[in-house]
């Protein structure tokens, strides 16, 4: 008795392990494949509700995990790329969406031997893993994750298939009324939370109630179901720790939403399973997946038409329910935290890094700003000030290179990670200290001209120092152009623009130079123009720094 018990137990663990490992294939083979269609459908949706709604449903039912969409929705909340708004109604969409999953289970799963399709499933994607010349093979994944999803739903009737005695307990749960309908919520919520992924639960719960109609009672079914909804939001939860102020409302809102419409779902317990029961024909018990899978449908659809006409209203209550905590020391750079604990896309990162890397160019345009403001002493602050403020701003780039590249490291050690992605990390890798090297550039710059401008050696209104402010200005500019394709890159003709641009800058040293030897030759003071030198020296190795970011572009 003991050894069947256990044999039950592991034969149980083997078929969910298998499920959820099929799903998390899936989700991240469709996101490997099309993930960055996807967050551009994301990133493109409008203030309208209903628009958002349905692009939360058509992601969600595509990646067949409302987890994924709602870290998704997370991150881009994080990035500022989607408003707290727009968020809101793509959660609601993805809690539709994750019904699909069920009526895959219930039309598909008790038809057919889906045994003898899982295999040759997982065959064909196994074989597309090969053709690495092609795009198709970052879909193999897709097609490895069904049949594994397949397989595991098929062992799991193979497991949940119990006797009359062995479901006694959930007769005794029926039979406590109310308390037994708010156990098993409960229940589910809890399992879900665990295994993060209520489409399994679900799947879980339909499998054994189909397979135990006659033992498994319909309401008990459904109360698990109404926890999953619960258990479901802890993706949203983990990946909003750390995260700005809009994330963590956009984690509350899902949180909000799901357990308010399980309680309201509660309240209308009896008349909710007699709608279901109007809908599917026949006894739950002659069709428990049918009704169940439309339970799941109903519930979300009708939670989503009941909050979505006061979204804007949600969003005014969670900004005042989660307030901005003190501000931390703006002075040292913070790294906008984004922990996905499940369904991680290696696009979510990225989308995070090309923002962080704007900001980073910005910073260092700040420094150039300062620094050709001081030269055409077109600035009010003291020299003092400006290189001091100069200086913060290069340590501030610093921080944030020594953030960023570890993070950009681990994410080219994701399993989701294709052969594009690899590449496009590695560029940021490479613009990231591209932009720390002009930081110290500007710095030392800077540095140079206060400590000649200190000593009285160079005279700022001469003619000669006009040229270094005109050169600067070039150099300034230059940045300014090569900072505008940060993020979308150069074409080959913008980068032998480029080109041409840093060249002139090599020219025009060459051209200051020679003018400051002749100067020499003609009597000037040797220290001065060796001063002067070597403040154009300084700019110089600034713009190959720029051009040396314009070829990784």
């Amino acid at each position: 008795m003991l050894l069947s018990i256990i044999s039950i137990v592991f034969n149980f663990a083997g078929a969910l392990g298998l499920l959820l490992f099929g799903m998390d294939m899936l989700s991240a083979g469709i996101q490997k494949g099309a993930g960055k269609s996807l967050q551009k459908l994301l990133g493109m949706i409008s203030s309208n509700r209903f628009t958002a709604v349905l692009t939360g449903v058509l992601v969600t039912a595509i990646i067949q995990s409302s987890g994924a969409t709602t870290v998704m929705v997370v991150s881009f909340v994080n990035a500022e790329i989607i408003s707290l708004t727009q968020a809101i109604g793509i959660i609601f969409g993805a809690n539709i969406g994750t019904t699909v999953t069920a009526w895959i289970v219930s039309l598909f799963g008790f038809n057919f031997s889906i045994s003898s399709v899982a295999i040759p499933i997982f065959g064909i994607g196994f074989a597309m893993k090969f053709l690495k010349k092609f795009k198709i093979h970052n879909y193999a994944d897709v097609f490895m994750g069904f049949g594994l999803l397949f397989w595991g739903l098929d062992l799991l009737k193979g497991t949940l298939s119990l006797d009359a005695g062995s479901m006694i307990f959930l007769q005794k749960f029926a039979g406590l009324g109310i308390w037994g309908i708010l156990v098993s919520v409960i229940i589910g919520a809890v399992l879900t939370a665990l295994v993060h992924s209520s489409s399994a639960i679900t799947a879980i719960v339909i499998t054994l109630a189909t397979l135990n109609a006659d033992c498994f009672p319909w309401e008990i079914a459904a109360a698990l179901v109404l926890g999953s909804n619960i258990g479901s939001t802890v993706d949203a939860v983990l990946s909003a720790m750390g995260a700005n102020i809009n994330s963590k409302r956009t984690a509350v809102v899902h949180v909000g939403f799901n357990v308010l419409g399980t309680v309201i779902a509660l309240i209308l317990f009896r008349p909710f399973l007699s709608l279901v029961d109007f809908i599917i024909p026949g006894l739950p018990k002659d069709n428990m997946s049918a009704h169940i899978a439309m339970l799941h449908t109903i519930f979300n659809v009708c939670a989503t038409l009941l909050f979505l006409p006061f979204v804007n209203q949600i969003a005014g209550l969670v900004t005042k329910i989660v307030k901005e905590s003190e501000k931390y020391d703006d002075e040292h750079y913070r790294l906008p935290a984004i922990t996905p604990v499940m369904h991680s896309s290696v696009d979510l990162y990225t989308v995070q890094m090309e923002r962080e890397i704007g900001r980073m160019a910005g910073h260092v345009m700040i420094m150039l700003d300062e620094v050709a403001a001081c030269l055409s002493n077109h600035n009010k602050k003291s020299v003092d000030e400006i290189k001091a403020f100069v200086s913060s701003q290069e340590n501030y780039v610093d921080e944030m290179n020594e953030a960023i590249t570890p993070f950009l490291v681990k994410c080219t050690r994701m399993s989701s990670a294709n052969h594009d992605n690899r590449v496009q990390l590695s560029k940021m890798m490479q613009i990231t200290d591209g932009l720390e090297s002009l930081s110290d550039e500007c710095c030392a710059v800077m540095h140079t001209v206060a400590k000649y401008i200190g000593s009285k050696g160079l005279d700022i209104k001469s003619e000669s120092f006009a040229k270094i402010v005109s050169y600067m200005n070039q150099v300034h500019d230059f940045f300014e152009y090569v900072s505008q394709h940060i993020v979308l890159g150069l074409t080959e003709g913008e980068l032998e623009f480029s080109s041409n641009i840093e060249e002139e800058i090599d020219r025009t040293q060459k051209v200051l130079k020679k003018m400051s030897r002749k100067r020499i030759e003609s009597g000037e003071n040797v220290k001065t123009e060796l001063q002067y030198i070597d403040i154009v020296r300084r700019i110089e190795k600034a713009g190959d720094c720029i051009y040396g970011i314009a070829k990784v572009l």
